[in-house]
């Protein structure tokens, strides 16, 4: 019976609390006794952290740059492999034993693997993930699979499927 007396709301409610966090050398904040990735692009910046009861957004220059899920646990590292693909254009070995790239998708772990036993697989395999931005995750995933199926990956096969399927679609 109340409701048609009740004032409309303009909008809902955003609750957040907002910190501003410095991005580190190695492109991570530190949040509530944890450590969260941000693209390479905001290192050594300062950037503003809004922590909301699940996530946290970093924003920078008005733009959101990532979102991470909110961890309540104390003295962990959060990564997100994505955030690094332009470092790696700059340093391939990175990938060798970087700990953002452990958690990459299965397929990208296979590939990786069968080209860093040959010379100069970390710069192919920087390639290959260099793909992602521009086609999406998805695409160069599936590309990927398909290249591993023929049995000698490469990182030329890979962007060949990656441009093929891209032709398909269009």
């Amino acid at each position: 019976h109340e409701q048609p007396h009740l004032m409309p709301n303009p909008k809902p409610f955003d609750g957040y609390v907002e910190h501003l966090a410095r991005v580190s050398g190695t492109s991570l904040i530190f949040v509530q006794r944890n450590r969260y990735s941000v693209p390479v692009e905001c290192a050594h910046r300062v950037v503003s952290v809004r922590v909301y009861p699940e996530e946290l957004v970093v924003v920078h220059d008005d733009h959101v740059v990532m979102r991470h899920v909110r961890s309540f646990e104390r003295h962990q590292v959060f990564y997100d492999w994505q955030h690094y693909i332009p470092l790696i254009q700059r340093k391939p070995g990175a990938l060798r034993n970087g700990a953002p790239f452990h958690d990459m998708p299965l397929p990208l772990i296979q590939l990786q693997k069968h080209l860093l036993k040959r010379e100069g697989g970390d710069r192919v395999m920087a390639q290959v993930l260099a793909a992602v931005p521009a086609h999406g995750l998805e695409a160069v995933l599936v590309s990927v699979e398909l290249a591993l199926e023929s049995g000698k990956p490469s990182a030329e096969h890979v962007l060949n499927v990656l441009a093929r399927l891209k032709m398909s679609l269009t």
